[in-house]
């Protein structure tokens, strides 16, 4: 399902084009399920470019939408949470305070009202209160729709606990929301809870996510999408496969490491490899790194000192 997609899979440039053709083939007429997931998406997407407003207003329609259904749909749970993190990050507390109250008991034991809890408590700045509300979405008592929601209670969890200074908890905290988020690329909630000075904190520690860190600062850092002024872009676009391999790059992980990571084989990786010398027009690694960091397709090293490359 698209609106599934776009939540966990967030990178707004290759989103837009399968968001606009699901708003041209699904009109009003068409099931209202399927039109709601298509408002959702959009809202997912706008979410990811920091169009807060856009984003409130597709969530908007896909909420009532929602009231023309004849059976509760999958969808609306966490659509309405969405709703509410974004009226959070509008400034609007208060009313996202209201709509959650205004919700059954039932639906307020949910995972992702939970979820929404926390946010919440975070905006107010009380960090123990969200821990307390993240407590049964951690421990699996309170139900969410979908698993990849974990990515995001973990994150907050690391916040909650780097809030009260404990930075072992947060630490821990950080890498299960990373090991979720890494099967299926999940980004969203990295861009909707920004905390890249952590991120580059847990950089320096022991880590079994160095790339998709690289990868989310760099999406932080809104340095992907333009080159710098001055730099030419790579001959070809790279694909998607490319750039996957491409953020293994700076990290001290082997060709044949890499190919596990990626579950492909170590030939895989070296044809990745040389089409990505190619196309950023490099010979070796190291090169590669640097080229692809002046052209903004990775963040700058979070990392003191220089570097090293294995062969």
């Amino acid at each position: 399902m698209l609106g599934a997609m776009l939540a966990w899979q967030v990178r707004p440039g290759e989103a837009e084009s399968w968001v606009q053709r699901a708003e041209r083939v699904l009109r009003a007429e068409t099931e209202p399920a399927a039109v709601l997931g298509m408002h959702r998406a959009r809202g997912v997407l706008e979410l990811a470019r920091g169009r807060d407003a856009d984003a409130l207003a597709a969530f908007q329609a896909a909420e009532r939408l929602g009231g023309r259904l004849t059976a509760p749909h999958m969808l609306l749970t966490p659509t309405r949470a969405l709703l509410l993190h974004t009226l959070v990050r509008l400034g609007e507390v208060e009313r996202a305070e209201q709509i959650l109250a205004g919700l059954g008991e039932h639906d307020r034991d949910r995972g992702e009202a939970r979820i929404t809890t926390a946010v919440l408590r975070l905006a107010r700045h009380d960090p123990h209160a969200a821990v307390a509300a993240l407590a049964p979405v951690l421990d699996g008592s309170a139900p969410l729709v979908w698993s990849a929601w974990l990515a995001q209670a973990f994150l907050l969890e690391a916040i909650s606990r780097d809030a009260l200074g404990d930075e072992g908890a947060a630490c821990r905290a950080l890498e299960r929301a990373l090991d979720w988020a890494e099967p299926d690329g999940v980004l969203l909630w990295f861009l909707l809870h920004p905390v890249p000075g952590l991120l580059q904190r847990h950089a320096r520690h022991r880590t079994a996510h160095p790339a998709l860190i690289a990868e989310i600062l760099s999406l932080l850092a809104g340095q992907r999408p333009v080159p710098p002024a001055g730099q030419q872009p790579p001959l070809e676009p790279l694909s998607s496969s490319e750039f996957r391999v491409l953020r293994y790059l700076p990290t001290n992980l082997t060709a044949p490491e890499i190919a596990s990571e990626l579950f492909v084989s170590h030939n895989t990786i070296r044809t990745h490899m040389r089409h990505l010398y190619a196309k950023l027009g490099t010979h070796r690694r190291v090169d590669t790194v640097a080229r692809a960091r002046a052209l903004g397709l990775l963040a700058p090293s979070p990392l003191p000192g220089k570097a090293t490359f294995p062969g």
